[in-house]
């Protein structure tokens, strides 16, 4: 895995060792980056189910104001921590060790984070429905205007509404799939 653009361009990221942590690629993260690319530059990025960090760290190169990684695996915390490290990235950033679902039920509501990323485990089908549900709360974690972003199995249909999270595209590459939602106002 390598950083696709911006400070740390080219750079390579370790990855954990096994099948428990699957890396974004590094072309679907290409792509992610292409249709964010507007939206990063000071924004506050939250990455839930964070593995190794690269899509936090692609967002720091990319100019972001601050990230902050949500993982609960300590080999994930280990690779993420020397990933870090090994880029000389000292701040702009926390770790926050535990459950993406322990995180999201103590942050304090009015977060604002910008722009989000959930990658659970693709066995952990639930986890979408329960995290896209507690983002789209009114109210909530997100900065007006947020976007949520969910990578998932391409066969994997996700619903187009989570609250006031709405599907506004859908960008399929491979196997995996890439659903953007916008915060709004939940329908009623």
């Amino acid at each position: 895995m390598r950083i696709i653009a911006g400070k740390f361009r080219s750079r390579t990221l370790a990855a954990p060792a096994g099948m428990a942590t699957r890396p974004t690629s590094d072309r679907l993260r290409e792509t992610l980056f292409n249709v964010l690319a507007p939206r990063i530059e000071g924004a506050v990025f939250l990455d839930l189910y964070a593995g190794s960090g690269a899509v936090g760290i692609e967002a720091i190169s990319r100019g972001v104001a601050s990230v902050v990684f949500v993982e609960r695996a300590e080999a994930a915390l280990k690779v993420l921590r020397k990933n870090l490290d090994g880029l000389g990235i000292k701040a702009g950033f926390r770790i926050q060790a535990g459950s993406a679902g322990a995180f999201l039920r103590r942050v304090e509501a009015g977060a604002g984070f910008d722009l989000v990323f959930l990658d659970p485990p693709y066995d952990a089908g639930n986890e979408y429905a329960s995290t896209l549900g507690v983002l789209g709360l009114p109210g909530g974690l997100l900065a007006s205007g947020a976007v949520v972003i969910a990578e998932h199995r391409r066969k994997e249909k996700l619903e187009d509404r989570y609250g006031a999270l709405e599907r506004t595209r859908l960008l399929e590459q491979g196997d995996a799939a890439l659903s953007f939602y916008s915060f709004g106002q939940p329908p009623g």
